[in-house]
Formats: structure tokens, C-alpha cells, sequence
């Protein structure tokens, strides 16, 4: 497990300051703008929490256990912690602010939208989808006049292919549950993000995704310790 210090972090500009982005890893984000500490979905197998900064700001893109931890959110939750949250997180956490797929808010100063997260093809023996249509979200969070997408766990879905003027994605990678590489590529050709980050991508070759984005050049595909 990482402390704080052994990270990866990458510092963007933006029209209102730097964005700073800790790769805590898997789903996990620290993101740090404004002297604000923003972090999107918490799971303590990826990083001490307790040795990291107090949250301005959670954002939880579903309620699966590696990306809302309650313990690891108690060590970083205070009392002046604002959540962003879908219906089912919110009954496993007390307070916050519950999104729907589509809702915008502008949060402590941050625009922000809800942007639906399901699988269309990936699904459990059961036939039920790993992730159904509905219950998660992504975010486009608004930093200045730069827009970043964390998708949370979803497939190239039709709303996907849909944004526009997206800088920064992070787009989910791990078998069976979310997109191959063939899906992330796809995904990227549709809405062409000027940076792309595979995340939370577990076995799976990164390589892959890099071999089918070479010809995209104004595309850059950076891979960080995001397993």
C-alpha cells in the first residue's frame, strides 16, 4: 500500500489554476484545485487514507465496496465534507448531495454533471448487467475552462459517445466488469479527449489501448498506476 509521497501526480493547467491529480489507484482519485482536496471514490485496499488530506469534496461514482469504503471515508470525511453521491451510496453513508443521471450542480464552486454509467454487453450469469443502467454515475467536473470525465464503471455507452469539448477522461478498463481495450479506443475516437487515462484497469494489457490510439494524434494516452 502507498503513502502519501509515493503517488504519481500530474499537474495540468487550467484557465482558473492548476489541477493537481494524485493516482491513488483502481477507481481512486485525489484531485486537488483551489486548495480544495477533491477525491472521487475511496477504497482503502489503494491508499492509508488517514495519512492523506482532509476532503473538501468526495464524489462516489457507485456503491460497490472498491469504490465507497466507509472506513476509509471516515478518515478523510469532516464535518464540513461535502459528498456527491447516487441513491444507492446514500444508503450506505449518512448526508450529501444525491445525483441522478443528467442532474447539474455546481458544487463548492465546481460545475458538475451527472453522466449515466451501465453496461450494455458485460453482465453476471444471472443476465442482470454488472453495473444496470441508472444507478451510477460519471462526472464531468469543470475546472476553469477545462471539463474532466471520470466515468466510473460503465461500457462506450451512447451518452458517452455524446460529450463534447472533454479534456481530461478517465475511462474504466477491468474484465469482465467494464470495457476491453477495443471499447475504451472507441469510446475515445467518439469524443476525443485531449488526455486520456486508462483507470481502474486490473489485468488487463494497457498496451492494447495504446496500440489502437497510436494514430490519434491528438489523442495522448497516459498510463498510470491505476490497477
Amino acid at each position: 500500500m502507498n503513502t502519501q509521497g509515493q503517488f504519481e501526480i500530474d499537474v495540468l493547467p487550467t484557465s482558473a489554476g492548476d489541477l493537481a491529480i494524485t493516482f491513488l489507484g483502481h477507481g481512486s482519485l485525489l484531485l486537488v484545485f483551489q486548495g480544495k482536496n477533491i477525491y472521487v471514490d475511496v477504497f482503502g485496499e489503494v491508499a492509508d487514507y488517514s495519512k492523506l488530506p482532509k476532503a473538501d469534496i468526495v464524489f462516489l461514482t457507485h456503491e460497490h465496496s472498491d469504490h465507497l469504503d466507509p472506513k476509509a471515508m471516515a478518515s478523510i470525511r469532516t464535518e464540513k465534507t461535502v459528498l456527491v453521491l447516487t441513491e444507492a451510496c446514500a444508503q450506505q453513508t449518512t448526508g450529501g448531495i444525491v445525483l441522478r443521471n443528467g442532474d447539474v450542480q455546481t458544487v463548492d464552486g465546481i460545475p458538475v454533471e451527472a453522466v449515466p454509467a451501465y453496461n450494455l454487453i458485460h453482465k453476471r450469469e444471472n443476465g442482470q448487467p454488472f453495473h444496470p443502467k441508472g444507478a451510477g454515475n460519471g462526472y464531468v467536473l469543470t475546472f476553469g475552462d477545462t471539463r474532466l470525465y471520470i466515468a466510473g464503471d460503465t461500457e462506450n455507452i451512447p451518452e458517452m459517445k455524446a460529450l463534447q469539448d472533454i479534456a481530461i477522461a478517465f475511462l474504466p478498463m477491468n474484465l469482465p466488469y467494464t470495457m476491453t481495450p477495443e471499447m475504451v479506443a472507441e469510446a475515445a475516437k467518439a469524443f476525443r479527449p485531449r488526455i486520456l487515462y486508462p483507470y481502474h484497469y486490473g489485468n488487463t494489457d494497457v498496451s492494447k489501448l495504446v496500440e489502437l490510439l497510436k494514430g490519434e494524434k491528438k489523442i495522448e494516452v497516459r498510463i498510470r498506476k491505476m490497477a
